[in-house]
This record gives C-alpha cells, sequence and structure tokens, in this order.
C-alpha cells in the first residue's frame, strides 16, 4: 500500500523522531512511505495515495489548537473524498483530547475517512503503531 505521512511538528523543526519510526513500523510490514513535512510542502500530491497518516503536536503545551499547516495542506489537495486515513498525536499537553480532535475534524472536513487515531508516547511506541496499519 502507498502511505504518505504529514509531520506537522508544533513549529518548523528537524524531522521528529517519532515520525521516522513511524514510518520504519509500517516499511517493514511492506508497505511504500513517504514522509511530507506540512511546513515546506502542500497537499497537492496527497491524493495520488492510498492511506494517508497525520503525525501532530499541539501548538503549545497549554493549548488545544493545531498548526494552520495541517490545514493549508489538507485544503490545496484536489480530492481526498473518501480517502481512508490515521490521526496520531505525539503526547504532550494539558489538552490532548482536544487536539486529536481537532486533528480529526480538519481531515474529516476535507472529506477523508479516519479509521484509526491515538496518542504516540514515543519512538518505539510510534514504531509499534506503525506496524498496525494495514494489518
Amino acid at each position: 500500500m502507498r502511505i504518505i505521512i504529514i509531520s506537522v511538528p508544533s513549529k518548523r523543526t528537524a524531522l521528529p523522531d517519532y515520525v521516522k519510526s513511524l514510518a520504519k513500523g509500517m516499511e517493514s510490514m511492506g508497505h511504500r512511505v513517504d514522509i511530507m513535512d506540512a511546513w515546506t510542502e502542500d497537499g497537492t500530491r496527497l491524493p495520488g495515495y492510498d492511506y494517508i497518516v497525520v503525525a501532530a503536536e499541539a501548538v503549545s503545551f497549554f493549548s488545544g489548537k493545531i498548526p494552520d499547516a495541517l490545514s493549508k495542506n489538507l485544503a490545496s489537495a484536489s480530492s481526498l473524498s473518501g480517502k481512508k486515513s490515521a490521526a496520531f498525536l505525539k503526547k504532550g499537553g494539558l489538552f490532548g483530547n482536544k487536539v486529536l480532535s481537532n486533528i480529526m475534524r480538519a481531515m474529516e472536513k476535507e472529506g477523508m475517512v479516519v479509521n484509526w487515531s491515538d496518542v504516540l508516547l514515543n519512538a518505539p511506541h510510534a514504531e509499534a503503531m506503525g506496524k498496525r496499519i494495514g494489518a
């Protein structure tokens, strides 16, 4: 299966370890995985994938908001209706459930079908979650 992971860290930084581990877990199951940085790329290539995974962080520890980069990327994609997807949130902050809900709301607004969501505790946990995609 062709899978893309949209990495949405709270600020423009290097690729987080949990995103690399998530991709490693998916690749170990035989999937072809690409990673997209939401801060530097647009969503024009998203319709070409079978499964879309969003791995995001909260804007700040005391906030329930998600970075604007995610909404902009999803809106720039042409046709995401009916795409299977998953939403993952890096653990941290006081309003984790609200942040995860906001991620899923942004995805469903574009017509995506979110069939899995979870909170990632650390890199080994992310790799274990990656092995469960498509299984």
